[in-house]
């Protein structure tokens, strides 16, 4: 009796691991605007049917205007990007990509971080450093921002106490002024700093990092990669001001409860 009681939780367990993992999500937010954007975040190591076959035609068929990822499209210990190229290439091909670093690329080793980086330039990919580029669409100006900034808020050394802060006045240091004219959309990995994304300046801010908080319970995050409980911002659209902050759950990485996932956003 004790084996089949044993035997059942383990199928439940594995159950629930595979489906928090396995399927692909679309997330859809309707913001009242008239520009498509899917959001991609964290996709690390996983790979959704052959060269992603899947997470493309997934992205292909929501026809977006242009296509957001927000860092962390590989882990630190990647080697090989070939698939990653592929990925982004096959992307490209269905509408304009805007990709900004998150904390796996900036530790990536120095010899890959470079190979890393070689291997998006090769691709069409806007890949925005600290830098910006303009889009418009349906009459719409839209300035898209890439922020880097210093790997401290993410750790220091071994350890993650005492992490740096972001103010809006270290993200003008890094970005310039936001500027007067158009929409202004923020590409920032870490979701933790709304309301300095706020005061800079930003209309939407794109961000991930925290794979929505790996277990949710009850639409709460339990964990977050600076082992946290509880984060901020796990998941959702979240408003500071006049911005909306946009937070994608990701598709990497362990996870329970709490299925992979893009986003679909009507801005």
């Amino acid at each position: 009796m004790i084996t089949i009681i044993f035997t059942v939780i383990a199928l439940i367990c594995s159950a629930a691991v595979f489906f928090s993992n396995y399927p692909l999500t679309v997330r859809r937010e309707n913001l009242g605007g008239t520009v498509r954007a899917v959001h991609v975040s964290d996709l690390h190591k996983r790979r959704f049917g052959r060269d992603n076959s899947r997470l493309i035609a997934s992205i292909k068929a929501e026809k977006p205007d242009f296509i957001v990822i927000s860092g962390d499209a590989v882990t630190r210990d990647e080697t090989d990007f070939s698939c990653i190229k592929s990925t982004l290439d096959a992307l490209c091909r269905i509408a304009p990509v805007f990709m900004c670093s998150g904390n796996h690329e900036q530790s990536l080793p120095q010899e890959y971080r470079g190979k890393f980086y070689e291997t998006v330039a090769e691709t069409q990919v806007k890949m925005l450093r600290n830098t910006s580029a303009e889009i418009v669409l349906n009459g719409r100006k839209l300035r898209i921002f890439g922020l880097e900034e210093d790997y401290g808020v993410y750790k220091k050394g071994e350890s993650y106490r005492n992490l740096d802060v972001l103010t809006a006045d270290v993200i003008t240091e890094l970005l310039g002024e936001s500027p007067d004219d158009g929409e202004v959309l923020l590409m920032a990995h870490n979701p933790f700093f709304g309301e300095a994304y706020s005061q800079w300046g930003a209309s939407y801010t794109f961000s991930g990092h925290v794979h929505g908080g790996a277990v949710r319970l009850f639409g709460i995050g339990i964990l977050s990669p600076e082992r946290k409980f509880f984060p901020k911002c796990s998941k959702g659209v979240y408003v500071y001001g006049g911005m909306k902050l946009l937070v994608s759950a990701g598709l990497g990485k362990i996870r329970l409860f709490n299925p992979p996932e893009i986003v679909v956003y009507e801005i």
